[in-house]
């Protein structure tokens, strides 16, 4: 078996093996037809099929390789189209001519005891009802099929090396979009513990601590495509940990959950939901801010809820947005259309619902 799978790479990889395999199978079919079909012939020997099946897979082989990798390319694809029926006219017709000449002056001589009488070259080229009717068929039908099996495979790997294109693309963009994700949370971290420091809170060590935490979740947890739903719950956790340490009993924050079974979620994106609700929902309300949290995973759905509210006096400005863009832009990307994110924002309260269809 692993000498089958090493030798099927091989060909898959190697272009010369693989119109080699092609012509020798078409070779092999034509000629057990041959077999078949003079079965009852006694003057046909195996000797005479082989001799007449090279040379006509000769000058088919030319075709193919004529119009597969010149006149197509040359003629067709530019549109020539006038000029193309007339070369593609004038090079079948010459190779009809010289599949003729090979089998009565090469392959007949061969198998034929003389004397026996030959038709010259002349009679060849101008006999044109016989070439029309056995010779071009003959070669057309085998330059055919070479030229359907090429560009159907070319095909494949051009839609192959579109989705790996597609794909890495994809991965880029999470990738990007992570980078600038991470800065954003932790500047605005950073500058939580700045604060404190300024005065000599003694959360200071708290804060740092927590930080630490977080970081570990971002730094080592977060390189996949996906982490565990109850890894990014701590998370979210850590997080509001740490920031409420700013408001002490003024913010209040309600974290409920709904969940049936653990799943897999794309990393950082409910923190940047949250972050979000913290930067411009408390951190922009001098009086008694509220975050609720609420998080379900049942029947095959997932449902993350978030609704902060909102200063009287907040002016919105697009900077705002920058962490909601960046999530909507990984939910397109991994989810397609098999998600909702609706935003409801009113004079006191900012709402954020994410469904996700599993």
């Amino acid at each position: 078996m692993d000498t089958l799978n090493k030798l099927s790479v091989q060909i898959k990889n190697n272009r010369v093996l693989r119109h080699i395999l092609f012509w020798t199978i078409l070779f092999s079919l034509d000629l057990f037809r041959d077999i078949i079909i003079n079965e009852k012939n006694q003057h046909f020997t195996i000797v005479e099929g082989l001799i007449f099946n090279a040379i006509g897979f000769s000058t088919q082989i030319i075709s193919s390789y004529f119009i597969a990798y010149f006149w197509i390319p040359k003629f067709v694809k530019t549109k020539k189209y006038i000029l193309s029926i007339l070369v593609f006219v004038i090079a079948i017709y010459l190779l009809g001519v010289l599949s003729r000449i090979l089998v009565v002056h090469v392959g007949e001589p061969l198998v034929r005891i003389p004397p026996f009488e030959q038709e010259s070259i002349r009679e060849i080229f101008t006999d044109y009802r016989w070439l029309l009717a056995k010779y071009i068929p003959n070669i057309l039908l085998n330059s055919l099929v070479f030229v359907a099996v090429k560009y159907y495979f070319e095909d494949e790997r051009e839609k192959s090396n579109k989705l790996a294109l597609a794909k890495e693309k994809s991965e880029i963009e999470l990738r990007t979009l992570k980078g600038q994700l991470n800065p954003h949370f932790l500047f605005n971290t950073l500058n939580n513990i700045y604060s404190l420091s300024i005065i000599n809170s003694p959360k200071t060590s708290t804060s740092i601590s927590k930080l630490s935490e977080i970081l570990d979740h971002v730094l080592y947890r977060c390189n996949g495509k996906y982490v565990l739903l109850s890894s990014e719950i701590e998370l979210l956790k850590n997080f509001i940990e740490l920031e409420k340490l700013r408001y002490d009993d003024r913010l209040k924050v309600t974290f409920t959950e709904d969940i049936e079974n653990d799943t897999e979620i794309p990393p950082l994106i409910l923190l940047s939901l949250v972050e979000n609700a913290f930067k411009h929902g408390a951190g922009e309300d001098s009086g008694s801010p509220q975050i609720n949290i609420h998080v379900s995973n049942k029947d095959a759905k997932f449902t993350f809820k978030i609704m902060n509210t909102v200063s009287k006096d907040y002016q919105p400005d697009n900077k705002g947005n920058i962490g909601l863009l960046n999530v909507r832009k990984q939910l397109d990307l991994i989810y397609n259309v098999n998600y909702t994110l609706n935003i409801v924002e009113t004079d006191n309260k900012f709402e954020v619902t994410l469904i996700v269809k599993q």
